[in-house]
């Protein structure tokens, strides 16, 4: 079949179809890519409220830091289960309408809880409808775009729409902090919502499901049809998780995942702004040095992406968690009423390392179980979700226990030591190449 070009958008031809001479053209795999990274960043805005609003809930309501956190941990929680299915659900269904219905799931929740006045309400607008909403447009979607829509520079790819959540981290975090402090928490949320609608419109228009709708290829890769919509996505995502589950791998790349998921969004992003305002620091202070997180998270993750297409995951796994967890041993040290450059370089260092351990647990996905990778990574993300959803709640029980974070900072960066050594004995697939040492 002779795959046609789409006349709205021009393209690259074909892999080794000639080229026009003198003419510029973006293949359609890129502009799937962009309108993806905006989806992330507008489902990402409201993980940039939990932690600003602790305070503020407690203050006007009364509720506990661990009923706070309990409203959290079951957003993390659902965020991490719904991931293998949306994956499986885009397959049936695809992206464009799972997509669309996640964020108006996302702004329906945030602006829901604007009304609220029981912490019942709170878990069921923050932690399930948004959890439901934010967990469809999980990285089992953007791993989706990119087994789709990508051959070459997968590793890039991934990076890059990985980084997509910092980049909302760093647009909304800063932005929230100074509605809360100035107009109070529920403008930051209707904010949320509004930026979650706005997304919709692109993806309807922009995002196309599979390069054959536009009869395109994959970039750097053959044309392909399109396959047929896969029925029973639910039936499908379990009978994923129960093969993966049988296999050593999966359960050294999940409980490895969860003690990230447990050291960056359950810990940094949920205790780090409230851990600060217990030593006086002023909330939009701490707001902003989680954005400088975002900033340089940004960086590591695209980096990150390059380093896996040219070295062994495994090695850059182990690396990641090992210097995160001598990090956050150092971190009660740090805390200060003012920010002072040993505080900077903290916030520099994890910035880096916070979710550059995305694009090489997904290489090991692919590597271990090829066509339902996608899947099977949105299985691992459900664990980073889980360990997210304990840390979150049950950081929260230790501050109201013990009166401070500093147990909950050490015992993070003992985890963290073990994460290296479970990714470390992961064996390889027989017949895929050894990663080279140097590039």
């Amino acid at each position: 079949m002779n795959p046609t070009t789409e006349s709205a958008v021009p393209v690259a031809p074909l892999p080794n179809a000639p080229r026009t001479p003198g003419r510029w053209r973006v293949h359609r795999a890129w502009i799937v890519a962009a309108v993806t990274f905006v989806t992330i960043i507008g489902g990402a805005a409201f993980n940039s409220l939990p932690g600003l609003l602790f305070d503020p809930l407690q203050d006007e309501f009364g509720w506990s830091r661990g009923e706070i956190g309990l409203a959290v941990s079951l957003d993390m929680a659902l965020y991490g289960i719904t991931a293998p299915f949306a994956a499986a659900l885009m397959d049936r269904f695809g992206i464009r309408r799972v997509v669309a219905v996640a964020l108006s799931a996302v702004a329906a929740g945030a602006l829901a809880s604007v009304w609220m006045t029981a912490a019942w309400q709170l878990m069921l607008y923050w932690g399930v409808l948004v959890g439901l909403g934010t967990g469809s447009m999980a990285l089992a979607f953007s791993a989706t775009v990119t087994n789709r829509w990508f051959t070459a520079r997968r590793g890039l790819v991934t990076g890059v729409l990985t980084a997509a959540g910092a980049s909302g981290q760093l647009v909304f975090l800063p932005l929230c902090a100074w509605i809360v402090d100035r107009h109070g928490w529920r403008p930051a949320s209707v904010t949320v919502a509004l930026a979650a609608l706005v997304v919709v419109p692109f993806v309807w228009l922009l995002m196309r499901d599979h390069p054959a709708d536009v009869g395109l290829a994959p970039y750097g890769g053959e044309y392909a049809e399109k396959p047929a919509p896969a029925r029973g996505a639910a039936g499908r995502a379990v009978r994923v998780l129960f093969d993966a589950a049988r296999t050593g791998p999966f359960w050294l790349l999940a409980g490895s995942f969860a003690i990230c998921g447990a050291s960056t969004n359950g810990l940094i992003r949920t205790h780090f702004v409230p851990s600060a305002h217990d030593h006086h620091m002023p909330i939009t202070a701490a707001a902003s040095l989680l954005a400088v997180i975002g900033i340089f998270d940004i960086i590591g993750t695209i980096f990150s992406g390059w380093l896996t297409d040219r070295f062994d995951a495994r090695r850059l796994l182990a690396v990641y968690y090992a210097l995160r967890g001598i990090s956050l041993l150092f971190l009660p040290l740090l805390m200060q009423a003012t920010v002072e450059p040993p505080m900077v370089l903290f916030i520099v260092f994890y910035g880096l390392d916070w979710v550059a351990t995305v694009p090489p647990t997904l290489a090991l996905c692919r590597e271990q179980y090829g066509e339902d990778s996608a899947i099977v990574f949105g299985w691992v993300l459900a664990s980073h979700q889980v360990g997210a959803a304990l840390v979150a709640f049950l950081g929260g029980v230790a501050r109201d226990y013990f009166g401070s974070y500093d147990v909950v900072w050490i015992a993070a960066g003992a985890l963290c030591a073990v994460a290296t050594l479970m990714v470390l004995v992961i064996r390889r697939v027989r017949g895929v190449p050894e990663a080279p040492l140097v590039a």
